[in-house]
């Protein structure tokens, strides 16, 4: 199937996960790439406060606040 055809069945809502090939899917710039950081222990801290609060890990956390951080640069 061509990406058009592909296009048009998606725009129309119709389910085309049947010719989608998941196992091989990627999102392009989404790929993890590891990244190390050293942080005071003040701020691992207040970090762990924060993310204890939320119900979520210290990772996502930061993930988020960069996120955050980087949409409103780019807006």
């Amino acid at each position: 199937m061509k990406t058009t055809e592909l296009d048009k069945r998606f725009d129309a809502g119709e389910d085309v996960s049947d010719v989608i090939a998941w196992d091989s899917a990627r999102r392009i710039n989404q790929e993890p790439r590891r990244v190390n950081v050293d942080f005071p222990a003040w701020m691992v801290s207040s970090m762990d406060r924060e993310a204890d609060r939320l119900g979520i890990s210290r990772q996502a956390l930061i993930k988020v606040w960069i996120a955050e951080r980087l949409e409103r640069k780019a807006g």
